[in-house]
């Protein structure tokens, strides 16, 4: 069976890692098949994703235990494994949910962090993991957190290691929600399908515009709603969506 599980639920697209017996901690292997789900995401005909985990984790990170692909060993370990898949993440004009059933710990906390909505099981946990081992947050991870949390906030629990409970982590806006486990992914689903029937292209300029947001000037900001308003207006789904509502309307 497939180290990665895709799964088609109308228009949104459930991928689940699964090496439930490593923690879904990721090899070779896994690197390969998630980036073919992110390949199978950019289909037109899916509007939304959910990523989540197999078993009793999440993902915890890198699997220390297994070796390296070959053009991935050195300074170009990032680059060839976790790197492609925050990037494939962030390029998606579609939203990615992120059910975290488990345990999220070093770069699964960091692919997470990377998704646009965080829901999280109440048997979930957070761990940053990273210092321990004398590593930097790495995936993401240092640029994600920062704006979940605010600097001094994702200092501080990046520099201490500190686990956090899906309670804790609702607390701290690191989750949106936190649900029982047998709700979790019935939820996640449900939540991708209604975004998914948004009409037009509006969720991804949305999604592209918030990441904008943080390097721009407040003109610079403006002139980019100019540009994607427009491209908003000009899909075929707005105009249909808007007779649609004046027609309600009408009808009072």
């Amino acid at each position: 069976m497939s180290c990665v599980l895709r799964e088609r639920h109308g228009d949104v697209l459930l991928v689940t890692l699964n090496r439930p017996d490593a923690l879904n901690s990721f090899n070779a292997d896994m690197h390969r098949a998630l980036s073919d789900a992110w390949h199978e995401a950019s289909d037109s005909e899916i509007r939304a994703v959910v990523l989540t985990g197999a078993g009793r984790g999440f993902c915890a990170g890198a699997d220390l235990h297994s070796p390296p692909a070959p053009e991935s060993i050195g300074h170009n370990t990032l680059r060839h494994t976790f790197n492609p898949h925050t990037l494939a993440m962030a390029a998606l004009d579609k939203p990615v949910i992120a059910a975290i059933n488990g345990a999220a710990a070093g770069a699964g906390l960091s692919l997470a962090c990377a998704a646009d909505i965080q829901l999280a099981s109440s048997q979930a946990k957070f761990v940053p993991a990273f210092v321990d081992i004398g590593l930097v947050p790495d995936a993401g991870g240092s640029w994600f957190i920062s704006r979940l949390l605010g600097y001094s906030k994702a200092f501080r629990w990046l520099a201490s290691n500190q686990r956090l409970s899906a309670e804790e982590a609702l607390n701290w806006g690191l989750v949106s929600e936190v649900l029982p486990p047998e709700e979790l992914l019935g939820r996640a689903l449900e939540l991708a399908q209604q975004l998914a029937a948004k009409p037009g292209a509006a969720i991804g300029l949305t999604k592209r515009l918030l990441a904008q947001a943080s390097r721009n000037s407040l003109a610079d900001q403006l002139e980019a709603e100019v540009t994607l308003q427009n491209m908003a207006v000009n899909d075929p789904a707005r105009a249909k969506a808007r007779a649609a509502m004046l027609e309600k309307i009408s009808r009072g």
